[in-house]
């Protein structure tokens, strides 16, 4: 995993931080990770500078001053990778929902089987998710479903949050663009991957609900993604 960086937004993780960022280095010696904490209240940033000392060079902590929504703490990140020397910029929930075992395969469908964006999708073999009630299995599926429909990409889980991106993705894509701040985000890069004709794959994974902290979702967020995939697919209609 070569010139990869791993990125995980946090707020109130410190139950979580030490053990998945000890978890993603043991995939690969090469793979770094960037946390991009926002302020927690429970010290998370201060449990990774604690960290840094043991992984020197290979992690990294941006602090942002409040909460401001998943989707801009990914974009603070891209923007550091960019404006690095990473070929491979990955996505990733702090809460082990993730599996980080599942790295090296999204790595090696960008770096053997040509995908620009490998995307961990729980919905390409069945439904793979563990630990989440049925109605919120319901909710995840049908709303992938309906992404689809609205925006006609043949992408099984559009909601995926574990996500690797080739460089040139994050270079092509113009991130000052981006208007979603919740899990739309999500659903907005990629749609904008696939406007730009990116080789996307879809990668089998298992998502494991958290067993530690508390779930950031909320209803604005959901109904950010419900509305604003209807606005985002209307205003591409009239760009070039």
């Amino acid at each position: 995993m070569e010139h990869s960086l791993v990125i995980i937004p946090t707020y109130n993780e410190i139950e979580n931080v030490e053990s998945i960022i000890k978890a993603v280095f043991q995939q690969s010696d090469a793979v770094h990770v960037l946390i991009v904490d926002d302020n927690s209240p429970d010290l998370t940033a201060g449990k990774v500078k604690e960290l840094q000392s043991q992984f020197t060079n290979r992690l990294f902590l941006e602090e942002r001053e409040a909460k401001t929504g998943l989707g801009t703490a990914y974009i603070h990140g891209f923007k550091w990778a960019l404006a690095r020397d990473y070929q491979y910029i990955f996505e990733m929930d702090a809460d082990f929902s993730h599996n980080p075992k599942d790295l090296p395969r999204l790595y090696a469908a960008c770096q053997d089987q040509h995908a620009d964006v490998a995307i961990g999708s729980r919905y390409i073999k069945g439904v793979n998710v563990v630990n989440w009630p049925l109605s919120r299995v319901l909710m995840s599926y049908m709303a992938s479903i309906y992404v689809r429909i609205i925006t006609g990409m043949k992408i099984q889980d559009t909601t995926a949050g574990f996500v690797c991106y080739k460089r040139e993705v994050l270079a092509t894509i113009d991130l000052d663009q981006i208007k979603f701040i919740g899990y739309a985000f999500q659903i907005e890069m990629k749609f904008k991957a696939y406007l730009n004709q990116f080789n996307i794959i879809e990668v089998p994974v298992i998502f494991t609900d958290r067993t530690k902290g508390e779930s950031k979702l909320s209803s604005g967020i959901i109904s950010e993604a419900i509305f604003g995939v209807i606005t985002m697919k209307f205003k591409s209609l009239f760009k070039k």
